[in-house]
C-alpha cells in the first residue's frame, strides 16, 4: 500500500471539514441548491432514484485491509448492508443519508481513504492493471507512476472545472488488463528500441453515448516527462474542448473532430513549454515513490510446497475453483486468487459488510494485508502461498465468495440500471438474475469458454457494453424496457468496440437472444480452443443475426 504522509492526511481532514460545514449550510438553507451541487459532487455524492449515492475512490484498485474493514463498518452503520464495486475500481454505496456523508468522509479519512474527485468534470480516480506487480507479463509496477499522477491531478487548479470528466489509466504488462485504449488518457509504460523506459500514451478513447476507441498520439514519451506531457494534453483540451454541449464535450470528440495528428501537434507545442519545467520529474522522485509503497518479503520455501497439487487431484470443486480463479504469481510457490462478486444468486458487483470482513480477515492471514478491486467488479488477494489456497477457498465458499466462474460468461460486469441509477432507461440487475438462471450449469459455462458479457442501463455505458464480446444496452421504448446487442468489442490488446446486431429486444425475450448468441457460436467454432471473440471475428455478424431474428418466439422491433 502507499503510506500517507502528513500533508497528505492534512488534505484529505481538511476537505471532511470543508465539507462538514457545506452540508451544514445547505441543510440550514443556506446554501442554495445548484451551488451545493457542484460542491457534493467534488466529494462523490450524487442524488439517485431514492437516495443519494456516495462514491468511493480507490487509487489502482488497492485496498489495505483495515480499510475493507472500515468500508465494512460504512456499509453496515450507514448503508443497507453492503457496497457495489464498480469498473472504475471503486466503491459505491446506495443509501446513505445527506446529513450522515461528512461522518462517512471522516471515517474514511481515519484509513487514509476519501471520496474527492469521483465525480465532477475533473480528473477522476486513476485506475491501473489489477495485477500491477504481480503479473508475469509485467515490465514493472505501474503503481507508483499512478500515485505520482493522483497527487499530480488532485485539487490541480488549473484542471479543477474542465469540459467534462477525465480518466486516466496505466499498464505495463504485455496484456492489457487497464482497457488504456477506452480512456481519455492511456499510459502504456514500455521500452524502446534501446532500452530506455517510457510510455506509449493514447488520448481520446472512452465508451458512452459515442464510444471511441483511443488513437496514439506519442509512440514513446521519456520516463521522466510523464507529467509534463500529460498537463499538455490537459491544457490543450482545458482550452479548446467544448462547453456549450454535454454530450459533445469529451476531450475524445476534441480529438476526433480536429483529427488525431492536429492534436498530437498542439499538444507537442504546449509540452515544449513544460517540459523543462517544475513538472520534470527526476529518477531520485520515481526510487522516492517506490519506497512508499509496502515492500514484501516473499518466503523462497513457498517454492516447495506439494499440498496445492494434492487438493487439486483430491477435490474436483476445489480443482474447478482453481482452473477459473487461481492464476500464476511471478514468484513460484506464491499465486493471485480471484474472489468472485458474481455469485449466481447475488447482484454483480455487490458485497455485504459481512463479505468484506471475511476477506479482510484473509488478506491479513494470507496475502500481506492486502485486497484489489478489479475492472470486471470482482477482488484480489494477490499474494497468496500455494499452500494456504485451498484454506482461503474453503472460507470464500463458505460466504458465497467462491464461484468457479472467472472470465466466464456469468462474471457478467452489470452497472445498478434501473434499480438505483436516475439516468438508467431500463434494469440491469433482474436481467443479469435472467441470464445467470439460463446458464447455471458450471459444464457448460466451462464449455463456452471465455467471455465477456457487459451490460449498461443507458447510453452512459457506466457497464462497458460497447466493448463486450456480448454488450447489452439498455433502452426506453415508449416507457418500456428494451435491449441492444452488440457483439465483437474488446478493452484490451486488440481493443474494439462492439457491432450492433439489429432490433433492439424486449425485456422478456432478452435472456433468450443472450442463449441464440451462445449456441451459434459453440455450433460455428472451429474447436474448443477457439474462443467467442475468435469466432465472430472469423465468421462475422450474419450467422448470429440471422438466428436471433429468423424466429417470432423472439419479439424484436
Amino acid at each position: 500500500m502507499y503510506q500517507y504522509d502528513a500533508y497528505d492526511q492534512q488534505l484529505v481532514d481538511e476537505r471532511v471539514a470543508q465539507f462538514r460545514d457545506q452540508t451544514r449550510r445547505f441543510l440550514a438553507g443556506e446554501l442554495p441548491e445548484d451551488e451545493f451541487r457542484a460542491l457534493r459532487l467534488r466529494n462523490g455524492l450524487y442524488v439517485q432514484r431514492f437516495a443519494p449515492m456516495l462514491r468511493v475512490a480507490i487509487p489502482y484498485g488497492l485496498i489495505a485491509a483495515k480499510q475493507m474493514r472500515m468500508l465494512a463498518h460504512i456499509a453496515r452503520r450507514y448503508d443497507k448492508g453492503y457496497g457495489h464495486f464498480t469498473t472504475r475500481q471503486n466503491i459505491q454505496y446506495n443509501w446513505p443519508k445527506l446529513e450522515e456523508v461528512p461522518d462517512i468522509l471522516a471515517d474514511l479519512a481515519s484509513v487514509q481513504m476519501h471520496a474527492i474527485q469521483t465525480s465532477g468534470n475533473c480528473i477522476r480516480n486513476v485506475t491501473s492493471d489489477h495485477l500491477a506487480g504481480v503479473a508475469r507479463d509485467e515490465l514493472l509496477d505501474p503503481r507508483p507512476y499512478c500515485e505520482l499522477t493522483r497527487q499530480w491531478s488532485t485539487f490541480h487548479p488549473e484542471f479543477n472545472w474542465l469540459p467534462r470528466k477525465f480518466k486516466i489509466a496505466f499498464s505495463a504488462s504485455q496484456s492489457d488488463r487497464a482497457a488504456v485504449r477506452v480512456h481519455d488518457i492511456g499510459v502504456q509504460i514500455v521500452r524502446n528500441e534501446t532500452g530506455e523506459l517510457g510510455y506509449r500514451i493514447y488520448v481520446g478513447g472512452g465508451l458512452g453515448r459515442m464510444p471511441m476507441i483511443g488513437p496514439l498520439i506519442k509512440p514513446f514519451l521519456p520516463e521522466l516527462d510523464l507529467l509534463s506531457y500529460l498537463e499538455a494534453v490537459l491544457r490543450v483540451y482545458n482550452r479548446l474542448g467544448r462547453r456549450d454541449n454535454i454530450h459533445r464535450a469529451r476531450i475524445k470528440i476534441l480529438v476526433k473532430d480536429i483529427k488525431p495528428e492536429k492534436f498530437a501537434e498542439l499538444v507537442e507545442a504546449e509540452w515544449a513549454q513544460l517540459r523543462e519545467g517544475e513538472l520534470k520529474l527526476r529518477h531520485a522522485d520515481i526510487e522516492a515513490m517506490r519506497q512508499r509503497f509496502d515492500q514484501f518479503t516473499y518466503d523462497p520455501a513457498a517454492a516447495q510446497d506439494r499440498s496445492y497439487a494434492k487438493h487439486l487431484e483430491q477435490d474436483s470443486a476445489f480443482a474447478s475453483f482453481a482452473k477459473r480463479n487461481v492464476l500464476a504469481h511471478r514468484v513460484d510457490g506464491y499465486a493471485v486468487l480471484f474472489v468472485s462478486l458474481k455469485s449466481p444468486s447475488g447482484v454483480p458487483g455487490d458485497i455485504s459488510a459481512e463479505q468484506m470482513e471475511v476477506v479482510a480477515d484473509l488478506a491479513e492471514r494470507y496475502s500481506f494485508g492486502e485486497v484489489r478491486a478489479t475492472h470486471d467488479q470482482n477482488l484480489v488477494l494477490a499474494d497468496v502461498q500455494h499452500k494456504d489456497l485451498y484454506t482461503v477457498w474453503k472460507t470464500l465458499r463458505e460466504h458465497e465468495l467462491a464461484t468457479p466462474n472467472i472470465g466466464l460468461l456469468t462474471d457478467m460486469i452489470c452497472c445498478p440500471g434501473l434499480d438505483f441509477c436516475s439516468l438508467a432507461n431500463a434494469s440491469s440487475i433482474s436481467v443479469a438474475q435472467d441470464i445467470n438462471d439460463r446458464f447455471d450449469a458450471l459444464d457448460h459455462l466451462h464449455d463456452i469458454g471465455e467471455l465477456k458479457l457487459k451490460m449498461s442501463g443507458c447510453m452512459n455505458g457506466c457497464g462497458h457494453h460497447t466493448v463486450g464480446h456480448i454488450g447489452i444496452l439498455g433502452v426506453d421504448k415508449h416507457g418500456e424496457e428494451w435491449y441492444q446487442v452488440t457483439l465483437g468489442g474488446s478493452a484490451g490488446n486488440d481493443a474494439s468496440l462492439g457491432d450492433r446486431t439489429g432490433p433492439s429486444f424486449s425485456r422478456a425475450d432478452i435472456a433468450e437472444a443472450v442463449e441464440r448468441i451462445i449456441d451459434v457460436y459453440l455450433e460455428a467454432r472451429d474447436s474448443e480452443e477457439e474462443s467467442f471473440l475468435a469466432c465472430y471475428r472469423r465468421i462475422g455478424m450474419a450467422p448470429f443475426k440471422a438466428r436471433l431474428y429468423a424466429e417470432e418466439a423472439v419479439e424484436a422491433a
